[in-house]
C-alpha cells in the first residue's frame, strides 16, 4: 500500500529509462488499483509489464470493492498476484494494532486456486506466493506447508498453465523480522517448488515454471540468489520503491 497516482507515475518513469537495456529481463510493476490505469499508459511502448496486486473470483457481481479478471485485462494487466502471505494474514511481524484483526485478511489455499483459475480464465498470467512461518519452521514443516499450498493452490489447473505461470517463495519469517534466508536455503526450497510441480504436471511443466523468491530480496544479495540453480527471479518488496534499488536488482538479473 505504497505510492499515489503521481508517485508511481514517477517511478516507472525512472524505471523506464534506467531498465530500458535490460531487454532479456522480464520486468513487471504491480502498483495499487489507484494507479494500473495511469501506470499501464506510462509502460506502454516500454518492456515493463503490468501486474496486479490481487483479484476476485467472479466475473461480475454484488461483490462490493473487489475487482473482477476482466476489470485488470481491461486496464492492461498481463500479471496478478495471488496468495500473498500479507493476503493470507501471514506476517513476519505483525504491527500491535493489527494482531487482533489478522483474521480479516483471511486469503486461503481454496481461495488461492478459485483465483489462479479465474486468473487463467480471464488470459492473466498469476504469481502465486506461497510460504512458511517462524513457527512452521521451527516445527520442521517448511517443505510439508510449501507443498500443500501448491497441490490445493494449483489445482485443476492444466499442463500448460502450471508451464506459464510464476510461483513465488516468500519465507515469511524472513520479512521484517531481522532474519534472513541464505541463499542455499532459498534455492533449496525454490527446488522443493519445482518438484511438486514435476509431481503434478510432469517435467516440461516443471522446466518452465517460473519461480521466484521474494524475501527480502535487496541489491546487495540480489546477484547471489539470481545466479543459482532453482532460482528464476525475484518478487521484489520494500526495494521496488526506489527506483535505483529495483533498478540495481533488474542489472543483477541481467548479469
Amino acid at each position: 500500500m505504497y505510492k499515489t497516482v503521481g508517485e508511481a507515475l514517477d517511478l516507472v518513469e525512472k524505471l523506464k529509462s534506467s531498465v530500458f537495456d535490460a531487454r532479456n529481463v522480464e520486468v513487471v510493476v504491480c502498483p495499487p488499483f489507484t494507479s494500473l490505469y495511469a501506470v499501464g499508459k506510462a509502460i506502454e511502448g516500454s518492456h515493463i509489464a503490468l501486474g496486479a496486486q490481487g483479484i476476485f473470483w467472479k466475473t461480475q457481481g454484488a461483490y462490493t470493492s473487489e475487482i473482477a479478471p476482466v476489470m485488470l485485462k481491461d486496464v492492461g494487466c498481463k500479471y496478478v498476484i495471488i496468495g500473498h502471505s500479507e493476503t493470507r494474514g501471514r506476517f513476519g511481524v505483525p504491527e500491535p494494532e493489527l494482531k487482533p484483526h489478522l483474521s480479516y485478511f483471511s486469503e486461503t489455499d481454496d481461495t488461492v486456486n478459485l483465483k489462479v483459475n479465474a486468473a487463467f480464465d480471464a488470459d492473466l498470467i498469476p504469481i502465486v506466493c506461497v510460504g512458511e512461518t517462524s513457527n512452521e519452521r521451527q516445527a520442521r514443516r517448511t517443505d510439508e506447508i510449501i507443498a500443500r499450498q501448491i497441490e490445493v493452490g494449483l489445482n485443476l489447473i492444466a499442463t500448460e498453465q502450471a508451464a506459464s505461470m510464476v510461483i513465488a517463495y516468500e519465507p515469511v519469517w524472513a520479512i521484517g523480522t531481522g532474519d534472513v534466508c541464505e541463499a542455499d536455503e532459498a534455492n533449496r526450497v525454490c527446488g522443493v517448488i519445482r518438484s511438486v510441480v514435476r509431481r503434478m504436471f510432469g517435467a516440461i511443466a516443471a522446466n518452465a515454471v517460473r519461480i521466484q523468491y521474494g524475501g527480502s530480496v535487496k541489491p546487495d544479495n540480489a546477484e547471489d540468489l539470481l545466479h543459482r540453480q532453482e532460482i528464476d527471479g525475484a518478487l521484489v518488496g520494500g526495494a521496488s520503491l526506489k527506483a535505483e534499488d529495483f533498478t540495481a536488482i533488474v542489472k543483477a538479473a541481467k548479469a
